[in-house]
């Protein structure tokens, strides 16, 4: 019997994302058998596995919740960040089981944030290559233009690459809606400001099937059979 790594137990046990996990573990925020784990270290049958001092159990009942993040609360399980107390969206809903964001949405962001206990549905709604879309919307500093408007739906140099193709229509003056379908660090922001646009507001809209519709700021729902049903299916299609 081989065990599963580490990380993957972490996942499957819905406290983290792997990448989350691989960081926890270099911290020393991980024990397997008392002992401080390694990135690579993998668990047997019977090995207790301790994050934070807590003992972490797989559970068995599938948690999706769909919440409407304001701005000012953090997309992850930490406590400070750059050294300052910050509120996390864990702490901010206070689900009575374990959950874990999926993805993040800046701190000045707000909108839909799925979140869950199922690791592997996590990980593949986050991987790149499956081009799951997410749609926001954008307001800016001043006038947008139809130069702007082209320029951001071919392509835009940002962080050593170029984004990919999507979608984008104009609501007025200043704001617009997008589609993009991948997760870059402050992705649109950036490609604003390739063009010299500063986004003043911003606003996640939709998670694939997943949208913000009749949620009020700060509130979370679970999702419907449906909905998870819709969510799994295009997960499954991603994967043939």
């Amino acid at each position: 019997m081989q065990g599963i790594r580490i990380n993957k137990f972490l996942s499957d046990a819905g406290v983290c994302s792997r990448r989350e996990a691989d960081r926890l573990a270099e911290e020393g925020r991980i024990l397997l058998d008392g002992k401080v784990a390694l990135p690579g270290d993998r668990v047997f049958s019977g090995q207790e596995v301790m994050v934070d001092g807590r003992r972490v159990e797989k559970e068995e009942e599938e948690i999706y919740l769909a919440f409407y993040k304001p701005r000012g609360i953090v997309c992850t399980t930490a406590t400070q960040e750059n050294g300052e107390r910050v509120k996390n969206v864990i702490e901010y809903i206070d689900y009575p089981k374990r959950i874990y964001p999926v993805g993040r949405l800046d701190l000045t962001s707000e909108g839909l944030l799925l979140l869950t206990n199922q690791g592997e549905v996590m990980e593949k709604i986050l991987r790149g290559r499956y081009e799951h879309e997410k749609e926001y919307f954008v307001r800016v500093d001043h006038k947008i233009d139809d130069r702007f408007l082209k320029g951001m739906a071919g392509g835009v140099p940002i962080l050593d690459t170029v984004t990919k193709p999507c979608k984008i229509w104009k609501e007025d003056d200043i704001s617009f809606h997008i589609i993009i379908t991948q997760g870059l660090n402050r992705q649109i922001r950036r490609m604003c400001e390739y063009f010299g646009y500063r986004v003043t507001y911003l606003r996640r809209d939709r998670v694939m099937n997943i949208t913000l519709a009749g949620l009020k700021k700060g509130r979370y729902r679970s999702l419907t059979a449906e909905e998870i049903n819709e969510l799994k299916e295009e997960l499954k299609q991603s994967d043939s």
